[in-house]
């Protein structure tokens, strides 16, 4: 399989919004989580841990013009941040990502961020 995030340009549904010399910034046509996006190394790395201090600083120099870049078209009233890192942590896409995803107010799931989540007793895992 072609990883979508080394080679972009597979997908033509996905386009690369923004870049800098070590990542991008890619959107992909969606109606449920519209402006939502991924930060992504240009060089394969599986997870977030293995990432270079210069793609580090890549990751904040473009997450800081996404959020610039969505806040003039879209006018969220949040954030969600994230890495999912290996399949129990929800990483289907063997090539690290980044997720902004801007949040509405009037969303059907406003207000349940990252900490909703791990708070949810039916997610507890068996025998603890």
């Amino acid at each position: 399989m072609v990883c979508p995030h080394c080679h972009p340009h597979a997908d033509p549904r996905q386009r690369i919004v923004l870049e800098n010399e070590h990542c991008r910034f890619l959107q992909k046509e969606q109606d449920i989580l519209q402006g939502s996006g991924l930060i992504v190394p240009k060089q394969h790395r599986t997870t977030a841990f293995e990432l270079t201090p210069e793609e580090w600083a890549a990751t904040q120099d473009l997450l800081q013009q996404a959020r610039q870049l969505l806040d003039e078209t879209l006018s969220p009233d949040g954030y969600n941040l994230g890495w999912n890192c290996f399949e129990p942590a929800g990483q289907t896409i063997m090539h690290a990502h980044f997720h902004i995803i801007p949040r509405f107010a009037d969303e059907p799931h406003t207000g349940k961020g990252i900490r909703w989540w791990i708070k949810q007793p039916d997610n507890r895992r068996p025998g603890k």
